[in-house]
Protein backbone atom coordinates (compact mmCIF):
# COMPACT_ATOMS: atom_id res chain seq x y z
CA UNK A 1 0.00 0.00 0.00
CA UNK A 2 1.30 3.63 -0.92
CA UNK A 3 0.98 6.20 1.29
CA UNK A 4 1.40 9.88 0.76
CA UNK A 5 2.02 12.14 3.63
CA UNK A 6 0.98 15.45 4.02
CA UNK A 7 1.17 18.08 6.96
CA UNK A 8 -0.64 21.31 6.50
CA UNK A 9 0.33 23.82 9.02
CA UNK A 10 -2.53 26.50 8.42
CA UNK A 11 -2.89 29.82 10.38
CA UNK A 12 -6.23 30.75 9.04
CA UNK A 13 -8.45 33.77 10.31
CA UNK A 14 -10.28 31.27 11.58
CA UNK A 15 -13.58 32.34 10.57
CA UNK A 16 -14.07 31.47 7.01
CA UNK A 17 -15.00 28.43 4.80
CA UNK A 18 -12.85 26.03 5.85
CA UNK A 19 -12.39 27.58 9.74
CA UNK A 20 -12.66 25.13 12.38
CA UNK A 21 -12.44 27.84 14.98
CA UNK A 22 -15.05 30.20 16.29
CA UNK A 23 -16.52 32.49 13.67
CA UNK A 24 -17.94 35.81 14.12
CA UNK A 25 -21.49 34.62 15.52
CA UNK A 26 -19.83 32.63 18.00
CA UNK A 27 -17.53 35.25 19.09
CA UNK A 28 -20.10 37.94 19.29
CA UNK A 29 -22.15 35.45 21.79
CA UNK A 30 -19.01 34.50 23.57
CA UNK A 31 -17.82 37.79 24.04
CA UNK A 32 -21.49 38.58 25.77
CA UNK A 33 -21.28 35.89 28.24
CA UNK A 34 -20.50 37.06 32.29
CA UNK A 35 -18.91 35.22 34.98
CA UNK A 36 -20.55 36.73 37.54
CA UNK A 37 -17.09 37.03 39.22
CA UNK A 38 -17.37 39.00 42.72
CA UNK A 39 -16.08 38.65 45.95
CA UNK A 40 -16.92 35.83 47.86
CA UNK A 41 -19.96 37.12 50.12
CA UNK A 42 -21.17 38.08 46.10
CA UNK A 43 -20.41 35.12 44.66
CA UNK A 44 -21.65 32.54 47.73
CA UNK A 45 -25.28 34.24 46.85
CA UNK A 46 -25.25 33.25 42.96
CA UNK A 47 -24.55 37.19 42.59
CA UNK A 48 -28.28 38.32 44.04
CA UNK A 49 -27.20 41.22 45.14
CA UNK A 50 -29.69 43.63 42.34
CA UNK A 51 -31.68 45.27 45.77
CA UNK A 52 -29.60 44.55 48.30
CA UNK A 53 -26.13 46.19 48.00
CA UNK A 54 -23.41 46.60 50.43
CA UNK A 55 -20.80 44.81 48.52
CA UNK A 56 -18.69 46.72 46.21
CA UNK A 57 -19.53 43.71 43.57
CA UNK A 58 -22.61 44.85 43.52
CA UNK A 59 -22.00 47.66 41.32
CA UNK A 60 -21.88 45.10 38.34
CA UNK A 61 -26.01 44.50 39.06
CA UNK A 62 -27.31 47.69 40.61
CA UNK A 63 -24.74 50.45 40.91
CA UNK A 64 -27.27 52.37 43.90
CA UNK A 65 -26.19 49.37 46.06
CA UNK A 66 -23.06 50.76 47.16
CA UNK A 67 -24.85 53.69 48.94
CA UNK A 68 -26.08 51.37 51.47
CA UNK A 69 -22.66 51.18 53.17
CA UNK A 70 -22.19 52.28 56.26
CA UNK A 71 -18.45 52.92 55.68
CA UNK A 72 -15.65 52.76 53.69
CA UNK A 73 -14.50 49.53 52.74
CA UNK A 74 -11.78 47.80 50.26
CA UNK A 75 -12.22 43.79 49.42
CA UNK A 76 -10.23 41.76 46.81
CA UNK A 77 -10.76 38.48 45.87
CA UNK A 78 -8.86 35.21 44.12
CA UNK A 79 -10.92 32.65 42.44
CA UNK A 80 -9.41 28.80 41.14
CA UNK A 81 -12.02 27.13 38.48
CA UNK A 82 -11.83 23.68 38.07
CA UNK A 83 -13.17 22.75 34.39
CA UNK A 84 -14.27 19.43 33.21
CA UNK A 85 -15.48 19.20 29.40
CA UNK A 86 -17.26 15.97 28.89
CA UNK A 87 -17.00 16.01 24.55
CA UNK A 88 -18.71 12.86 22.87
CA UNK A 89 -18.02 12.12 18.78
CA UNK A 90 -19.12 9.63 16.66
CA UNK A 91 -19.83 7.80 20.11
CA UNK A 92 -16.30 8.40 21.64
CA UNK A 93 -16.35 10.34 24.94
CA UNK A 94 -13.35 12.13 26.68
CA UNK A 95 -13.03 14.33 29.72
CA UNK A 96 -10.80 17.29 29.46
CA UNK A 97 -9.86 18.90 33.12
CA UNK A 98 -8.17 22.19 33.65
CA UNK A 99 -7.92 24.04 36.71
CA UNK A 100 -7.16 27.85 36.94
CA UNK A 101 -6.31 30.27 39.19
CA UNK A 102 -6.91 34.47 38.97
CA UNK A 103 -7.19 37.55 41.12
CA UNK A 104 -10.98 38.07 40.08
CA UNK A 105 -11.99 41.19 41.98
CA UNK A 106 -10.76 44.24 43.55
CA UNK A 107 -12.59 47.38 44.92
CA UNK A 108 -13.31 49.80 47.17
CA UNK A 109 -16.09 51.82 48.45
CA UNK A 110 -15.43 55.59 49.67
CA UNK A 111 -18.81 56.70 52.17
CA UNK A 112 -19.63 60.18 52.95
CA UNK A 113 -22.34 61.68 55.39
CA UNK A 114 -23.35 65.23 54.50
CA UNK A 115 -25.65 65.72 57.83
CA UNK A 116 -27.99 67.02 54.90
CA UNK A 117 -31.73 65.77 55.89
CA UNK A 118 -32.39 64.98 52.14
CA UNK A 119 -29.57 63.70 50.75
CA UNK A 120 -27.71 62.17 53.86
CA UNK A 121 -25.14 60.06 52.16
CA UNK A 122 -23.44 59.33 48.90
CA UNK A 123 -20.77 56.96 48.14
CA UNK A 124 -17.68 56.75 45.42
CA UNK A 125 -17.08 53.19 44.39
CA UNK A 126 -13.91 51.78 42.13
CA UNK A 127 -13.88 48.25 40.95
CA UNK A 128 -12.26 45.68 38.84
CA UNK A 129 -13.51 42.29 38.20
CA UNK A 130 -12.74 39.66 34.85
CA UNK A 131 -16.44 39.80 33.38
CA UNK A 132 -15.26 36.61 31.20
CA UNK A 133 -12.47 34.31 31.70
CA UNK A 134 -11.85 32.55 28.61
CA UNK A 135 -9.55 29.65 29.99
CA UNK A 136 -10.60 26.34 28.63
CA UNK A 137 -9.38 23.25 26.46
CA UNK A 138 -11.01 20.11 24.94
CA UNK A 139 -10.57 17.22 23.11
CA UNK A 140 -12.70 15.42 20.45
CA UNK A 141 -12.06 12.36 18.40
CA UNK A 142 -13.68 9.48 16.53
CA UNK A 143 -14.96 8.43 12.88
CA UNK A 144 -18.54 9.05 11.04
CA UNK A 145 -17.18 8.04 7.79
CA UNK A 146 -17.24 11.19 5.91
CA UNK A 147 -14.16 13.02 5.71
CA UNK A 148 -14.14 16.45 6.35
CA UNK A 149 -11.21 17.25 4.27
CA UNK A 150 -12.51 15.55 0.98
CA UNK A 151 -12.62 18.96 -0.76
CA UNK A 152 -8.85 19.15 -0.41
CA UNK A 153 -7.53 17.12 -3.74
CA UNK A 154 -3.65 16.58 -4.15
CA UNK A 155 -1.60 15.98 -6.95
CA UNK A 156 0.71 12.91 -6.81
CA UNK A 157 3.52 14.48 -9.74
CA UNK A 158 2.54 18.67 -9.73
CA UNK A 159 5.46 18.65 -11.94
CA UNK A 160 4.75 16.42 -14.52
CA UNK A 161 1.28 16.06 -14.96
CA UNK A 162 -2.22 17.24 -13.86
CA UNK A 163 -3.66 14.17 -12.07
CA UNK A 164 -5.56 14.11 -8.90
CA UNK A 165 -6.35 11.71 -6.20
CA UNK A 166 -9.38 12.32 -4.07
CA UNK A 167 -8.59 11.23 -0.48
CA UNK A 168 -12.64 10.77 0.66
CA UNK A 169 -12.37 7.58 3.16
CA UNK A 170 -11.94 9.15 6.42
CA UNK A 171 -10.28 6.39 8.70
CA UNK A 172 -9.93 8.47 12.32
CA UNK A 173 -10.23 12.72 13.23
CA UNK A 174 -9.00 14.06 16.06
CA UNK A 175 -9.68 17.41 17.50
CA UNK A 176 -7.89 19.54 19.79
CA UNK A 177 -8.84 23.26 20.88
CA UNK A 178 -7.00 25.32 22.89
CA UNK A 179 -9.06 28.84 24.89
CA UNK A 180 -6.93 31.61 26.87
CA UNK A 181 -7.77 35.37 27.56
CA UNK A 182 -10.10 37.39 29.33
CA UNK A 183 -12.49 40.51 29.31
CA UNK A 184 -11.40 42.66 32.45
CA UNK A 185 -14.16 45.19 33.53
CA UNK A 186 -13.24 48.62 35.38
CA UNK A 187 -15.77 50.18 37.44
CA UNK A 188 -15.49 53.34 38.58
CA UNK A 189 -19.35 54.51 40.33
CA UNK A 190 -21.35 56.91 41.98
CA UNK A 191 -24.29 56.37 44.30
CA UNK A 192 -26.75 58.73 46.62
CA UNK A 193 -29.43 58.61 49.25
CA UNK A 194 -32.98 60.79 49.37
CA UNK A 195 -34.87 60.91 52.15
CA UNK A 196 -32.80 57.48 53.87
CA UNK A 197 -35.25 55.34 51.61
CA UNK A 198 -34.37 56.33 47.68
CA UNK A 199 -30.68 55.25 46.28
CA UNK A 200 -29.61 56.29 43.16
CA UNK A 201 -26.59 55.40 41.84
CA UNK A 202 -24.72 55.01 38.09
CA UNK A 203 -21.27 53.65 36.91
CA UNK A 204 -19.28 54.27 34.09
CA UNK A 205 -17.72 50.94 32.72
CA UNK A 206 -14.35 50.57 30.76
CA UNK A 207 -13.41 47.00 29.35
CA UNK A 208 -10.35 45.65 28.00
CA UNK A 209 -10.94 42.14 25.58
CA UNK A 210 -8.05 39.87 25.08
CA UNK A 211 -8.74 36.27 23.22
CA UNK A 212 -6.95 33.58 21.81
CA UNK A 213 -7.95 30.20 19.98
CA UNK A 214 -5.59 27.72 19.34
CA UNK A 215 -7.07 24.34 17.42
CA UNK A 216 -5.75 21.47 15.78
CA UNK A 217 -7.50 19.15 13.92
CA UNK A 218 -6.16 15.88 12.41
CA UNK A 219 -7.10 13.78 9.86
CA UNK A 220 -6.18 10.16 8.44
CA UNK A 221 -8.07 9.58 5.08
CA UNK A 222 -7.60 7.09 2.43
CA UNK A 223 -8.67 6.38 -1.46
CA UNK A 224 -9.63 3.68 -3.76
CA UNK A 225 -6.41 2.43 -3.54
CA UNK A 226 -6.29 2.39 -0.08
CA UNK A 227 -3.32 5.52 -0.37
CA UNK A 228 -3.10 7.08 3.33
CA UNK A 229 -3.46 10.78 3.08
CA UNK A 230 -2.59 12.52 6.54
CA UNK A 231 -3.42 16.18 7.48
CA UNK A 232 -3.26 18.30 10.22
CA UNK A 233 -5.06 21.86 9.91
CA UNK A 234 -3.71 24.42 13.01
CA UNK A 235 -6.05 27.32 13.40
CA UNK A 236 -4.82 30.76 15.90
CA UNK A 237 -6.97 33.36 16.51
CA UNK A 238 -5.77 36.40 18.52
CA UNK A 239 -8.30 39.09 19.04
CA UNK A 240 -8.16 42.20 21.40
CA UNK A 241 -10.16 45.21 21.78
CA UNK A 242 -11.73 47.89 24.13
CA UNK A 243 -15.17 48.37 24.94
CA UNK A 244 -17.59 50.97 26.90
CA UNK A 245 -21.04 50.56 28.86
CA UNK A 246 -23.01 52.17 31.75
CA UNK A 247 -25.23 51.60 34.17
CA UNK A 248 -28.26 52.88 35.89
CA UNK A 249 -29.29 52.03 38.74
CA UNK A 250 -32.45 52.61 42.00
CA UNK A 251 -33.16 50.89 45.29
CA UNK A 252 -36.47 51.78 47.00
CA UNK A 253 -37.02 51.05 50.43
CA UNK A 254 -40.75 50.36 51.03
CA UNK A 255 -40.48 49.19 54.35
CA UNK A 256 -37.40 48.54 56.98
CA UNK A 257 -37.40 44.80 55.84
CA UNK A 258 -38.35 44.99 52.11
CA UNK A 259 -36.71 46.73 49.33
CA UNK A 260 -37.17 46.99 45.25
CA UNK A 261 -34.17 46.95 42.52
CA UNK A 262 -34.20 48.07 38.80
CA UNK A 263 -31.27 48.77 36.95
CA UNK A 264 -30.49 48.79 33.20
CA UNK A 265 -27.05 48.07 31.96
CA UNK A 266 -26.61 49.61 28.41
CA UNK A 267 -24.91 47.33 25.53
CA UNK A 268 -21.10 47.12 25.74
CA UNK A 269 -19.74 49.48 22.62
CA UNK A 270 -16.73 47.70 21.38
CA UNK A 271 -15.09 50.10 18.84
CA UNK A 272 -12.09 48.44 18.07
CA UNK A 273 -11.50 44.95 17.85
CA UNK A 274 -8.04 43.84 16.09
CA UNK A 275 -7.80 40.28 15.08
CA UNK A 276 -4.46 38.72 13.98
CA UNK A 277 -4.43 35.83 11.43
CA UNK A 278 -2.97 34.26 9.32
CA UNK A 279 -5.55 34.01 6.06
CA UNK A 280 -6.54 30.89 4.05
CA UNK A 281 -8.42 32.62 0.80
CA UNK A 282 -10.30 28.93 -0.26
CA UNK A 283 -9.82 25.55 -0.40
CA UNK A 284 -7.41 23.51 -2.36
CA UNK A 285 -8.65 22.59 -5.99
CA UNK A 286 -4.80 22.02 -7.21
CA UNK A 287 -1.57 22.05 -5.34
CA UNK A 288 -0.35 24.32 -7.82
CA UNK A 289 -2.62 27.49 -7.13
CA UNK A 290 -0.91 28.25 -4.39
CA UNK A 291 -3.16 29.19 -1.77
CA UNK A 292 -2.71 26.48 0.73
CA UNK A 293 -0.87 28.26 3.30
CA UNK A 294 2.91 27.07 5.03
CA UNK A 295 1.97 23.35 3.42
CA UNK A 296 4.59 20.66 2.54
CA UNK A 297 3.89 17.85 0.47
CA UNK A 298 6.53 15.00 0.57
CA UNK A 299 6.09 12.12 -1.28
CA UNK A 300 7.17 8.63 -1.74
CA UNK A 301 9.80 9.58 -3.74
CA UNK A 302 11.20 12.39 -1.20
CA UNK A 303 10.48 14.80 -3.13
CA UNK A 304 8.76 18.19 -1.93
CA UNK A 305 6.34 20.65 -2.38
CA UNK A 306 5.95 24.20 -0.22
CA UNK A 307 3.70 27.19 -0.76
CA UNK A 308 2.82 30.01 2.01
CA UNK A 309 0.31 32.13 3.08
CA UNK A 310 -0.25 35.60 3.91
CA UNK A 311 -0.61 37.49 7.00
CA UNK A 312 -3.77 40.11 7.23
CA UNK A 313 -5.28 41.63 10.42
CA UNK A 314 -9.20 42.35 10.52
CA UNK A 315 -10.80 45.13 12.91
CA UNK A 316 -14.11 45.60 13.34
CA UNK A 317 -16.75 46.98 16.01
CA UNK A 318 -19.30 45.33 18.22
CA UNK A 319 -22.19 45.91 20.13
CA UNK A 320 -23.41 43.64 23.29
CA UNK A 321 -26.67 42.61 24.74
CA UNK A 322 -27.88 45.20 26.95
CA UNK A 323 -29.91 44.43 30.16
CA UNK A 324 -32.92 45.54 32.62
CA UNK A 325 -32.89 43.53 36.14
CA UNK A 326 -35.54 43.84 38.24
CA UNK A 327 -35.13 42.89 42.56
CA UNK A 328 -36.37 42.40 45.56
CA UNK A 329 -35.11 41.59 49.03
CA UNK A 330 -36.69 40.74 52.07
CA UNK A 331 -34.39 41.60 55.04
CA UNK A 332 -35.16 39.56 58.67
CA UNK A 333 -33.11 42.35 60.49
CA UNK A 334 -29.88 41.50 61.71
CA UNK A 335 -30.45 37.83 61.34
CA UNK A 336 -30.67 37.66 57.29
CA UNK A 337 -32.12 37.95 53.74
CA UNK A 338 -33.45 36.41 51.16
CA UNK A 339 -32.97 38.25 47.78
CA UNK A 340 -33.82 37.37 43.79
CA UNK A 341 -32.83 39.11 40.99
CA UNK A 342 -34.65 38.65 37.81
CA UNK A 343 -32.64 39.78 34.33
CA UNK A 344 -33.72 40.13 30.85
CA UNK A 345 -30.80 40.36 28.16
CA UNK A 346 -31.27 41.66 24.33
CA UNK A 347 -29.10 39.30 22.40
CA UNK A 348 -31.56 39.39 19.52
CA UNK A 349 -29.78 43.55 19.33
CA UNK A 350 -26.17 42.27 18.96
CA UNK A 351 -24.35 43.73 15.75
CA UNK A 352 -21.54 43.59 14.27
CA UNK A 353 -19.97 46.42 12.16
CA UNK A 354 -17.04 47.22 9.84
CA UNK A 355 -15.50 49.66 7.42
CA UNK A 356 -12.81 47.01 6.65
CA UNK A 357 -13.28 45.69 2.81
CA UNK A 358 -11.60 42.40 3.91
CA UNK A 359 -14.27 42.04 6.34
CA UNK A 360 -17.66 42.65 4.51
CA UNK A 361 -20.93 44.30 5.93
CA UNK A 362 -21.68 41.34 8.55
CA UNK A 363 -25.25 41.64 6.86
CA UNK A 364 -25.21 37.31 7.33
CA UNK A 365 -23.73 37.82 10.72
CA UNK A 366 -26.50 40.70 11.85
CA UNK A 367 -28.97 38.67 10.47
CA UNK A 368 -28.38 35.47 12.50
CA UNK A 369 -28.74 37.36 15.91
CA UNK A 370 -31.95 38.81 14.62
CA UNK A 371 -33.68 35.95 13.48
CA UNK A 372 -31.68 32.79 15.43
CA UNK A 373 -31.16 34.50 18.70
CA UNK A 374 -33.67 35.57 21.13
CA UNK A 375 -34.28 37.78 24.29
CA UNK A 376 -33.58 35.62 27.72
CA UNK A 377 -33.96 35.27 30.99
CA UNK A 378 -31.75 34.97 33.94
CA UNK A 379 -32.83 34.04 37.41
CA UNK A 380 -30.47 34.64 40.67
CA UNK A 381 -31.57 33.84 44.32
CA UNK A 382 -29.54 34.20 47.19
CA UNK A 383 -29.69 34.35 50.99
CA UNK A 384 -27.55 34.90 53.84
CA UNK A 385 -27.84 33.93 57.81
CA UNK A 386 -25.81 35.92 60.36
CA UNK A 387 -24.90 34.07 63.53
CA UNK A 388 -23.38 36.51 65.55
CA UNK A 389 -20.02 37.17 63.54
CA UNK A 390 -20.36 33.82 61.38
CA UNK A 391 -22.13 34.30 58.44
CA UNK A 392 -23.57 31.23 56.42
CA UNK A 393 -24.85 32.07 52.32
CA UNK A 394 -26.31 30.02 49.71
CA UNK A 395 -27.86 30.54 46.05
CA UNK A 396 -29.37 29.37 43.06
CA UNK A 397 -28.41 30.76 39.18
CA UNK A 398 -30.35 29.85 36.25
CA UNK A 399 -29.35 31.57 32.76
CA UNK A 400 -31.20 30.59 29.37
CA UNK A 401 -29.19 29.89 26.27
CA UNK A 402 -29.82 32.31 24.01
CA UNK A 403 -30.03 30.44 20.75
CA UNK A 404 -33.29 29.48 19.61
CA UNK A 405 -32.78 25.98 18.81
CA UNK A 406 -31.03 25.87 22.15
CA UNK A 407 -32.31 22.48 24.65
CA UNK A 408 -32.70 22.76 27.99
CA UNK A 409 -29.81 21.18 28.67
CA UNK A 410 -28.04 24.21 26.89
CA UNK A 411 -29.66 26.56 29.71
CA UNK A 412 -26.86 26.94 32.63
CA UNK A 413 -27.76 25.96 36.44
CA UNK A 414 -25.52 26.25 38.95
CA UNK A 415 -25.91 26.85 43.11
CA UNK A 416 -23.65 27.99 45.41
CA UNK A 417 -22.52 28.35 49.35
CA UNK A 418 -20.55 30.39 51.34
CA UNK A 419 -20.01 31.40 54.58
CA UNK A 420 -17.71 34.55 56.67
CA UNK A 421 -16.85 35.61 59.41
CA UNK A 422 -16.55 39.13 60.71
CA UNK A 423 -12.84 40.07 62.85
CA UNK A 424 -14.10 43.55 63.30
CA UNK A 425 -11.66 46.12 61.00
CA UNK A 426 -11.33 43.14 58.75
CA UNK A 427 -13.55 39.79 57.28
CA UNK A 428 -12.57 36.58 55.30
CA UNK A 429 -15.59 34.96 53.45
CA UNK A 430 -15.30 31.89 51.94
CA UNK A 431 -17.55 30.28 48.68
CA UNK A 432 -17.95 27.30 45.94
CA UNK A 433 -20.15 27.37 43.06
CA UNK A 434 -20.76 24.64 40.69
CA UNK A 435 -22.49 25.64 37.08
CA UNK A 436 -23.26 23.11 34.06
CA UNK A 437 -24.47 23.37 31.03
CA UNK A 438 -24.45 21.53 27.67
CA UNK A 439 -23.08 22.67 24.36
CA UNK A 440 -22.30 21.53 20.68
CA UNK A 441 -19.08 22.24 18.48
CA UNK A 442 -18.76 21.48 14.92
CA UNK A 443 -15.52 21.66 13.95
CA UNK A 444 -16.50 20.68 10.57
CA UNK A 445 -18.96 24.16 9.87
CA UNK A 446 -19.58 23.38 6.04
CA UNK A 447 -23.05 22.07 5.50
CA UNK A 448 -22.19 19.89 2.29
CA UNK A 449 -19.62 17.92 4.34
CA UNK A 450 -22.53 15.81 6.87
CA UNK A 451 -20.57 15.72 9.73
CA UNK A 452 -21.82 15.97 13.33
CA UNK A 453 -20.71 18.14 15.86
CA UNK A 454 -19.09 17.22 18.57
CA UNK A 455 -21.01 17.37 22.08
CA UNK A 456 -20.11 19.10 24.78
CA UNK A 457 -20.93 18.91 28.62
CA UNK A 458 -19.42 21.96 30.65
CA UNK A 459 -18.69 21.54 34.19
CA UNK A 460 -17.37 24.56 36.26
CA UNK A 461 -16.09 24.07 40.24
CA UNK A 462 -15.54 27.54 41.52
CA UNK A 463 -13.63 27.86 44.94
CA UNK A 464 -13.37 31.75 46.00
CA UNK A 465 -11.57 33.69 49.08
CA UNK A 466 -12.09 37.16 49.73
CA UNK A 467 -10.54 39.55 52.23
CA UNK A 468 -12.39 42.83 53.30
CA UNK A 469 -11.09 45.61 55.24
CA UNK A 470 -13.46 48.51 56.70
CA UNK A 471 -11.74 51.78 56.22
Amino acid sequence: MKKIYISALLLLVGLGANSQSLGYQDLAQLFSQDDLNGSARFTGMSGAFGAVGGDVSAVNINPAGIAIFNYSAFSGTFNNRNTTINSEFTGNNIATENQFFNLSHAGAVLVFKTGDSDWSKFALGANYRITKDFSDGFSAFGNNFNTGNDFFRFDIHPATDNSEILFNQAVDKNFNNNYSGEVTEMNFAFSAVHDKNLYLGVSLNFYELNFLQESLLTELNTNDNRDELLVDLFQQNIISGTGFSANLGAIYKIADNFRLGVAYKTPTWYTNIIQDTNYNPGSLTNINDNRFGDTTTIFNDGRAFEDGNDLYFDDYALRTPGEVTLSGAYVFGKKGLISVDYTNKYFSNINLSSNNVNVGDFNPENQFFQNELRDTYNINIGTEWRFNRLSLRGGYRFEQAPDTLAIDSDDLRGYSLGAGYDFGNFRVDFAFSNNNRTAAYNFYPQPELNVESAELNIDNRIFTTSVSFHL
